[in-house]
């Protein structure tokens, strides 16, 4: 099996420089980051070191946020599952709601006789005023 090119890992590591792009994507003239940090890579890979192994070297350097993409352990588990888990619990949440909202439907209807006394008055008033602007 091959194991992953220069390239490859470049685009695994976030440059330091604070683009925020990958090394391999870094696009500032001589970087004080992502220079030293492809030769560091070359290096490695001469080495004979894998990918994991190379990566694992600059996870224990910098720390997790070297890495282009967090693990899926620990915290980063949790970071990645938590955003799911809410759409979930508030589409689960909106279709309780709305289940309840439609069987309360019929309380609805007391209300409607008073207004149809007010709209009664209003209909008279308004026919009033009507003939009088007709007259």
């Amino acid at each position: 099996m091959m194991d992953a090119t220069q390239s490859e890992i470049e685009e695994a590591l976030t440059c330091q420089c604070g683009c925020g792009l990958t090394v391999h994507a870094c696009n500032h003239l001589n970087c004080p980051s992502g220079i030293p940090l492809k030769q560091e890579i070359a290096d490695e890979l001469r080495q004979g070191l894998t990918r994991v192994e190379v990566l694992d070297h600059f996870r224990l350097k910098y720390g997790e946020k070297i890495l282009s993409a967090p693990t899926t352990t620990g915290f980063n588990l949790v970071a990645w599952v938590t955003p799911f888990a809410a759409v979930l619990i508030a589409l689960l949440v909106i279709i309780l709601v709305s289940r309840r909202w439609r069987r309360s439907g019929p309380a609805a209807v007391a209300p409607a006789a008073a207004v149809s006394n007010a709209d009664a008055k209003q209909r008279a008033v308004l026919e009033t005023e009507l003939r009088r602007y007709d007259g």
